[in-house]
């Protein structure tokens, strides 16, 4: 297990953030960067959680609030911000909150989004939540004739709205190729990997998927016989450098 260490983590006045990568590919690059804030406590304010993930600009930053009557890190509330909206669910801020918590030894079977409930597990170097489809908002997928179309598209394309443009790599194998285009207006012009959009899709396909997503990242998914839908994914420490 890559665990993080000092050097993947910055000080932002009373806050403590670990800088993390979720969805990488299999040689370890890629990967959607996440901002993690594991004392939500030392940043409670909702205007100021807001100001921060404003300020590091990633695709999500998440705090993880105390636990109301223990110190089980399950029972604490997740509260995930964009650097423009807060969010009741979204996908790799929770895979790669389940992988940090595991690697500083406080190892997890559930988060609670404000969405609801979400499982979590560990299989070889996968991390994997469980959720429902139905707690994908304002998101359209739209599908395109080859993977060489999906590539091509400009960042972002002309529209409004939250937008999964997908292609089948490999039909059979269920390979994907897909982008994100959020088109709210901040800063995230094109999602790396998006794990809510994932759902989406694999609930609107019906069938597992190996998507491989921006410029290196790859997510699994896999739909369970109660409905909920598996998201998984590598995740590793430290975020690429801007050059």
């Amino acid at each position: 297990m890559n665990e993080p260490s000092e050097a993947h983590r910055r000080d932002r006045g009373a806050a403590d953030v670990d800088l993390l990568r979720v969805f990488c590919g299999p040689d370890g690059g890629g990967g959607n960067p996440l901002a993690v804030v594991l004392d939500g406590a030392a940043l409670p304010g909702r205007a100021d959680r807001a100001a921060l993930a404003a300020e590091l600009g990633y695709s999500e930053t998440v705090f993880l609030d105390p636990a109301p009557d223990g110190d089980d890190p399950a029972a604490g509330a997740v509260d995930i911000h964009t650097p423009s909206v807060r969010l009741p669910f979204a996908g790799h801020p929770l895979v790669g909150l389940a992988w940090l918590l595991r690697s500083a030894g406080r190892p997890v079977r559930s988060l609670r989004p404000p969405a609801g409930e979400v499982a979590v597990r560990h299989e070889g170097d996968l991390t994997w939540v469980r959720a429902r489809a139905e707690w994908v908002t304002a998101r359209r997928t739209e599908r395109h004739g080859s993977a060489a179309e999906v590539d091509a598209l400009p960042a972002p394309p002309p529209g409004d709205g939250w937008l999964y443009a997908w292609a089948w790599q490999d039909e059979a194998a269920g390979t994907v190729r897909a982008r994100g285009f959020p088109r709210r207006g901040d800063n995230v012009v094109e999602d790396e990997a998006t794990g809510a959009a994932a759902l989406l899709l694999t609930h609107q396909l019906g069938r597992p998927l190996d998507i491989r997503q921006g410029t290196g990242s790859q997510l699994f998914t896999r739909p369970r016989p109660d409905g909920t839908i598996e998201i998984g994914g590598r995740v590793r420490a430290g975020v690429p450098q801007a050059p």
